[in-house]
């Protein structure tokens, strides 16, 4: 059996909470689990895995005791969806700072151009197992 994959989040993003809300509703195999960058557990995993546990930029998939970070993360997330939206892996190709440079951009812009909540978002009731603590 595959490791549990976690992706940890900036809950207070609409961005993320609406990327996070998408693979809730493609992963059909329950393969993910969440957890905000800003959560008791998130900070834990963050600080397990050595990542800077103050800087909510990022979007983190681990996954077999390693760390993704950012438009790597995003991408091998898309692969394992599976569907329309694993075409977008084909994008692994294009070296990772120039990825990263796209991913960066909006990553810097995106509490303006998509707005952030006031808290975490809570997920309801029949989506918390999939959610850490």
């Amino acid at each position: 059996m595959k490791e549990e994959s976690i992706i940890l989040f900036d809950g207070i993003c609409n961005l993320c909470n609406g990327s996070v809300q998408y693979v809730l509703k493609h992963d059909k195999k329950k393969m993910f689990r969440f957890a905000s960058l800003q959560s008791d557990s998130g900070q834990q995993l963050l600080k397990k895995y050595k990542l800077p546990y103050d800087n909510f930029n990022s979007f983190v998939l681990l996954q077999n005791e390693k760390a993704y970070l950012k438009s790597t993360a995003a991408l091998m997330v898309a692969k394992q969806l599976g569907g329309v939206t694993q075409i977008l892996y084909a994008f692994i190709i294009v070296p990772t700072f120039i990825r990263d440079a796209v991913y960066n951009l909006i990553s810097k812009n995106r509490y303006k151009w998509f707005g952030k909540k006031e808290s975490c978002m809570v997920p309801t009731t029949e989506l918390q197992s999939r959610f850490l603590k």
